[in-house]
């Protein structure tokens, strides 16, 4: 388009990608209903942490009734919703005590993890869970084992000492690979027996490898959801590892778009917290951006 005599600027729209696997999971969708369904049909509901790991649902609940507190001791009255990242038997047993009512929204595949790492436990198996030990899904399964011994990283492995028999889960948001690889990493130290059960969420697997190929092909990539969301966190560090223009923001209001600027192709993915509203929004806004302009 002419922009005065003898110039023209060509207007640049940036062609935007959505990766195939994103946003909200079965277990979140079904915990997000849950919330919603409670909270229309009681007075005070309390979530025991929030409920998901993204600041804008939470504040969405919050505003329809729903009440976030860090401990059971917050809680004076009425229903305790269990999050979907569980909550440890001692958490539920004070629940109990006090003669509140329960709604468990825990997801079935962190729900499946802590069940085995009981029975690890109840077998005599010193139980080993790779992943964030102050991440909420973890202390809920630490909970459920009595002297668990939490693996984040190689610093950790001198906790094992010489363990005997172990009995080895992991965090369900975390890849294949960093599980693999702990595994190898626990293999090397002293032990009788080992045992190794998978219990990664297949849903956040898709939606790693569905983010890596996107983020492979396109000039820089967005990935959207909660600084806290442990999935989403993941994603995030597995697209930098191929793509150095990768940012992790939880809305578009966070959206800085001077780091657009000469680009022409983006990739939009999401953790499994993220709704498909925020989603949209940021997709939208993105498409719309004249990338030439800083």
């Amino acid at each position: 388009m002419a922009d005065g005599p003898g110039q023209f600027i060509f207007r640049c729209k940036m062609k935007v990608v959505v990766a195939q696997k994103c946003g909200f999971c079965p277990g979140v969708k079904d915990a997000i209903s849950t919330a919603e369904r409670i909270v229309k049909s009681e007075k005070d509901v309390y979530s025991l942490g929030p409920i998901i790991h993204n600041k804008d649902v939470v504040e969405r609940l919050a505003n329809s009734g729903l009440r976030t507190v860090k401990t059971v001791d917050d809680i004076p009255c009425g229903t305790v919703l269990i999050r979907s990242h569980g909550a440890a038997p001692e958490e539920i047993s004070k629940i109990k005590k006090k003669g509140l009512r329960i709604v468990d929204a825990t997801c079935v595949l962190v729900k499946r993890l802590q069940q085995i790492a009981a029975q690890f436990h109840k077998d005599g198996y010193t139980v080993v869970i790779i992943g964030d030990k102050n991440h909420p899904e973890v202390k809920s399964v630490v909970g459920c084992a009595r002297d668990a011994v939490v693996i984040g990283a190689d610093a950790d492995l001198d906790k094992l000492g010489d363990a005997g028999r172990l009995g080895i889960v992991c965090q369900t948001t975390q890849s294949p690979e960093y599980f693999g690889r702990m595994v190898g990493n626990i293999a090397s130290k002293p032990f009788i027996e080992l045992k190794a059960i998978n219990t990664l969420c297949r849903e956040a697997i898709k939606r790693q490898e569905s983010a890596v190929e996107l983020c492979r092909k396109v000039d820089i990539m967005f990935v959207l959801g909660g600084l806290e969301s442990a999935n989403t966190r993941k994603l995030a560090e597995l697209c930098r590892e191929y793509n150095a223009q990768t940012f992790h923001l939880q809305n578009w209001a966070e959206f800085d778009k001077r780091i657009v600027f000469g680009t022409n192709t983006a990739g939009v993915t999401a953790g499994a917290s993220t709704p498909e509203w925020i989603i949209k929004e940021f997709v939208n806004n993105l498409e719309a951006l004249d990338t030439n302009k800083a």
